[in-house]
């Protein structure tokens, strides 16, 4: 069964088109109450390293390509990715949410590329 990634803020609406919603950062949206965020599972564990996110948070706008790749390879030895395929799996619709300003260029983007390749 073919699936259908959305890429969404936390910070959005919940809509009924979300499915299963997924928050992918390490660190809990800041200024979100336990009760206004709306998630089906929080994997903390597909985040970027600590290490990668201060990286590219230092320089974002020329570190893109290079945070893409690095977090990339990160994901490919990561554990967390097969469990995440595994609570995914079955689910038609999945919304994969972050908390970065940036629409563009944030570690959602990069991990929906790496499950919908």
């Amino acid at each position: 069964m073919a699936q259908d990634f959305m890429i969404r803020r936390a910070y959005d609406a919940v809509t009924p088109d979300d499915g299963f919603r997924v928050y992918v950062d390490r660190l809990w949206p800041r200024g979100l109450s336990h009760e206004k965020f709306i998630y089906d599972l929080w994997d903390k564990d597909i985040a970027p390293s600590a290490e990668l996110r201060e990286w590219f948070h230092a320089d974002p706008a020329n570190r893109w390509n290079d945070f893409a790749a690095r977090y990339a390879a990160e994901l490919a030895r990561n554990p967390a990715l097969q469990a995440l395929k595994l609570a995914i799996a079955g689910k038609r619709k999945v919304t994969l949410l972050y908390s970065s300003h940036d629409p563009v260029h944030n570690n959602a983007v990069v991990l929906e590329k790496v499950l919908n390749p």
